[in-house]
């Protein structure tokens, strides 16, 4: 075969078959392309179609129209009586002229030159004066040309003519029209017939899905919208399948350790927890009874609790850590069961000392803290007064403290990641608890077990998060973890007023609404989306509220009468650890700051939020960010304010006000923006049509069923040499799903 006709090899580097300029490279890097095998598995993000393109002559209003042209006359202006920015651009095709105008939108005027040649696809609307034809807020894209009736076919000349194009994510340097290009010669040099298909045939089959090589034609170039639809149906369901199988295994492997047996007596236990200041939900009861029927299996529990900010979590791992505790090693003389709480910040590991100290204080228990900044130990010998508080621990070295907890002599040892450094060994680590880890990944529980110096025996595993996770997620991402809902609050616990405004009079409102609970002695946070202001020469740039400078506007004219203070993630963590303890006490009335709080510190006598530009952020953030005021049975307050006031932030904001709690409002915006969207592709390593595949709980649950089934009958995959090739190479390219 002639070298120039022989197909790519998919693990090839993408500049070995074409060439690049320094500013191609830097976008395929972004764009996470590096080989021939990741420009294959770029999928588009939609397909345009040329058969549904309108000449401009042929506009009514109330279309919704898709027209090819070239632009001209790009500009910015205002609204003559509203004062509205906009951009305005006229588009051409031959047939006519229309003019395009985005409100609000005025810099896409300026990332477009005159004399570009554009598919815009928007709604036609009419002047009412006038009755002159314009494109409301269409969406706009370069095109290297207008494409002719047919398209392009990926498959050739000769290939079948179809009208469908794909569309694919770009970025600077490299346009959907280059990808369109370069896969196009990849799938022609026969590159898909070297590709050998990872899932069997027999599950293809079982659940209609087209083969590797068909899935990449039909997702590529397809013929018509039911081929395309096939095609991600296929890689959805891989990319789970896959996610599955690995936590599978992972969960395999972890219920074969041994682990302590841990039972304690029930009358011990509900004396323990009939101290609480609260009675026990009923959620809080069944999580609780979840996890101790766990510890008496003698293999390593491995546990997910998902709760509403406010829900009780700490109070259930408290009870558990009891159990714990409590218990005696069999076989042994000295020491009890060690527990492990490990926190993501030093002001949360902190918090749980703290609490940790108020729920064993009656009990002969010691309990250690150990930071970055430093060790303490409960109780102290001999108690101490700062600032006139009595101080039952005592600060003392971090040698002191290994040396303790590597005799047993510490029960409960509270940490940041100090926690799973070399130097911490445990006499009798049992049980390990992970606050807020939102993937507590297979290396870190290997730590934790090689922290331990009973050969054989790994911790139980409880994982806690307060993101609300939709069960399709929570599923597939935490699939070797059985999972327990906090699905009910504390009695007693006042239900937050949730507000949301948009006029310049209605946050004035909000501001009253705050001066009376800091006159009441009460505490807020005003949330920004930004940290600085942006540039004022450049236009681009997102208008938005700034933590900086609002604090500074809030100081001198607002509330001037209270100290306010800003807290922002390019501070230093010393810093911001300062801030959130000065906070926490009382000395700092008004926190402005970015969402860096969504996961901080429990102030109960912080009363009110108010974010500002409410709609940058996602629903499920927005409900973290409103969590941090329901932390007493004070009556909290969260205020919006949106710049804008589309009907899609108004929906999202109105099941903000609405919704009964955060897993009602995460499953109203999986439906809402996207799975993408809402969690973050990159943040759990899936993909954007993996994502999709999340929002489908019968594809989820097909490929979870398949994956246990397969494990179950082959745990090393012998008998699958392709599945088990491609999790290893899913491996080597660190893709953990972590």
């Amino acid at each position: 075969m002639d070298a120039a006709k022989e197909p790519m090899n998919p693990y090839s580097l993408v500049e070995e078959h074409f060439r690049l300029q320094a500013p191609q490279k830097a976008a395929l890097k972004r764009l996470g392309i590096s080989t021939i095998e990741d420009l294959l598995y770029h999928f588009p993000t939609r397909y345009g179609d040329t058969a549904t393109a309108h000449s401009i002559a042929s506009l009514r209003q109330g279309d919704t129209a898709v027209v090819f042209g070239l632009i001209g006359k790009l500009k910015t202006s205002k609204g003559f009586r509203t004062k509205i920015p906009m951009g305005e651009g006229v588009i051409s095709d031959g047939s006519g002229s229309i003019k395009a105008v985005w409100f609000n939108q005025p810099y896409l005027a300026k990332m477009i030159a005159d004399g570009t040649t554009v598919r815009i696809e928007g709604k036609v609307s009419a002047r009412k004066k006038t009755g002159e034809l314009y494109l409301s807020n269409p969406q706009v894209e370069k095109v290297e040309r207008i494409p002719d009736g047919v398209g392009d076919s990926l498959f050739g000349a000769d290939g079948p003519a179809h009208t469908l194009y794909p569309v694919y994510p770009e970025s600077r340097g490299v346009t959907s029209n280059w990808i369109y290009h370069a896969v196009k010669k990849a799938l022609a040099s026969g590159i898909i017939d070297t590709m050998r298909d990872p899932l069997p045939k027999d599950t293809l089959d079982r659940y209609h899905l087209p083969t590797l090589a068909s899935a990449l034609v039909w997702i590529h170039a397809p013929i018509k919208e039911s081929d395309a639809m096939a095609a991600r149906k296929r890689f959805a369901f891989e990319e789970v399948f896959f996610i599955q199988l690995e936590r599978q295994r992972e969960r395999r492997a972890w219920q074969k350790d041994p682990a302590f047996v841990i039972d304690p007596p029930k009358e011990s236990l509900n004396g323990f927890i009939s101290r609480f200041p609260f009675p026990l939900t009923a959620a809080q009861k069944g999580s609780i009874d979840d996890i101790l029927a766990d510890f008496r299996k003698g293999h390593a529990m491995a546990r997910l609790l998902e709760g509403d900010v406010g829900s009780g979590k700490t109070a259930v791992a408290a009870t558990t850590a009891y159990a714990a505790i409590s218990t005696r090693p069999r076989g042994q003389d000295f020491g009890t069961l060690q527990v492990a709480y490990m926190a993501p910040t030093e002001i949360l590991a902190t918090q749980h000392f703290e609490s940790f100290i108020q729920y064993f204080r009656h009990m002969p228990v010691s309990i250690a803290l150990i930071t970055g900044s430093g060790c303490r130990k409960f109780p102290a010998k001999v108690p101490t007064f700062r600032n006139g508080v009595r101080q039952d621990w005592t600060d003392i070295s971090r040698a002191q403290l290994l040396k303790w907890v590597a005799s047993g002599e510490i029960s409960a040892v509270i940490g940041t990641h100090a926690l799973i450094q070399k130097s911490v060994k445990f006499k009798n680590l049992a049980y390990a608890i992970v606050d807020e880890q939102h993937r507590f990944g297979t290396s870190q529980r290997q730590k934790l077990v090689e922290r331990n110096n009973v050969p054989g025996t790994t911790p139980h595993l409880l994982s806690m998060t307060a993101t609300p996770i939709p069960r399709t997620l929570a599923l597939t991402i935490y699939g070797d973890l059985d999972i327990s809902l906090l699905d009910e609050m504390p009695a007693g616990r006042k239900t937050i007023i949730t507000e949301a405004a948009s006029s310049d009079t209605e946050r004035d409102g909000m501001y009253e609404e705050m001066r009376r609970e800091l006159a009441q002695g009460r505490q807020a946070y005003v949330i920004c989306p930004r940290i600085d202001e942006p540039d004022p020469a450049n236009e681009m740039a997102v208008q938005a509220k700034s933590v900086i400078e609002e604090a500074k506007r809030l100081a001198s004219s607002i509330f001037k009468e209270y100290s306010v203070a800003p807290l922002h993630g390019k501070m230093k963590d010393s810093e911001k650890e300062r801030v959130m303890q000065e906070f926490k006490n009382g000395k700092i009335d008004v926190l402005v700051a970015t969402s860096v709080v969504e996961v901080g510190v429990n102030v109960p006598n912080a009363t009110v939020i108010l974010i500002e530009g409410a709609e940058r952020f996602g629903l499920s953030q927005l409900h973290q960010l409103r969590g941090r005021v329901v932390r007493s049975n004070h009556q909290a307050y969260c205020f919006l304010f949106a710049e804008s006031q589309g009907d899609k932030t108004v929906g999202r904001l109105k099941a903000l006000i609405t919704a009964k709690n955060g897993f009602e409002l995460a499953e109203f915006d999986l439906k809402q923006r996207g799975m993408g969207q809402l969690y973050g592709g990159k943040q759990w390593g899936v993909s954007d049509v993996g994502m999709d595949a999340i929002q489908n709980v019968k594809m989820v649950e097909a490929a979870r069923k398949e994956a246990i089934a397969l494990i179950e009958g082959d745990e090393s995959l012998a008998s699958f040499p392709l599945m088990k090739a491609e999790i290893e190479r899913r491996e080597r390219q660190g893709i953990h799903f972590e």
